[in-house]
């Protein structure tokens, strides 16, 4: 029997699970690509707390009076920066594969045809919550505290993963239509930077002009920032969860579609 194009597939266990089977397995072969290339850690752990520090001990003191004030509002900000930057190594991953020619090797495997696209995804997800527990655990040992309850601080974490999936689609994207990884990291840093950084995830937004004001109060940064915010430290949390969600339903039901169909062309 043909499925989606690739090679035969063995009767043992039926079809009805193997895709699952298949992204689980390829998952996995790209987490343990991190032991033979430690360096893939760096962009997950080290640059993460590096950001963290610098921010909030050398703009602690001029943007709260204190690094442990700044730290409470700037975490939830730092983590949805790291995240969307990271999103791109979804993107990275699958264009280096692709020029590569490991795609063309898994072409002749009996395995569903949207899997090595679907255990990408699924393992930079599992990175995603590395960082995303690794920077609260060293947010907290330089004294941030959670004061609304476990609860609350899963459904942050489970909201942070939501918008990573749907971010991830826009790399996905760029990596179907461009010739290098290279080109991939260079559109995440033009868009990225820029969207980060006029948000309020660092500052309040009120403190810039009316024009930028405007943007950064729809900024996705900004309400995922504050989403977070509030379901770790307190305040307003249904607006901000509410644009979070409806972003990253916009984004799935954007890119989705279309990387599928670049993925098509291309593989």
């Amino acid at each position: 029997m043909r499925v989606s194009g690739f090679s035969r597939v063995s009767p043992r266990g039926g079809t009805a699970t193997m895709p699952l089977r298949n992204t689980a397995t390829l998952a996995w072969r790209t987490l343990v690509q991190i032991k033979h290339n430690p360096f893939e850690l760096i962009d997950f752990s080290i640059q993460p707390i590096m950001f963290l520090l610098l921010f909030t001990y050398v703009f602690g003191g001029a943007m709260a009076g204190s690094p442990a004030e700044y730290l409470t509002f700037a975490l939830p900000g730092i983590i949805v920066q790291n995240l969307m930057f990271a999103t791109m190594n979804t993107g990275i991953g699958l264009n280096t594969d692709i020029t590569k020619g490991v795609f063309d090797r898994l072409r002749s495997l009996p395995i569903s045809r949207f899997s090595p696209l679907a255990g990408r995804i699924t393992a930079d997800v599992v990175k995603q919550a590395w960082a995303i527990a690794l920077l609260l655990v060293i947010g907290m040992i330089l004294g941030f505290r959670i004061e609304t309850g476990p609860a609350a601080a899963l459904a942050a974490v489970g909201l942070l993963l939501v918008f990573a999936v749907a971010l991830a689609w826009t790399s996905v994207l760029v990596a179907m239509l461009v010739s290098s990884p290279e080109k991939v990291q260079i559109f995440g840093f033009v868009l990225y930077f820029p969207i980060t950084m006029a948000s309020g995830a660092f500052v309040d937004p009120a403190t810039m002009p009316g024009w930028l004001q405007a943007f950064a109060e729809v900024n996705p940064t900004t309400l995922l920032a504050d989403a977070v915010r509030g379901l770790l430290s307190g305040g307003p949390v249904a607006g901000p969860v509410t644009w979070s969600l409806v972003w990253s339903a916009g984004l799935l039901l954007i890119f989705a579609p279309l990387s599928v169909r670049a993925f098509r062309r291309r593989v």
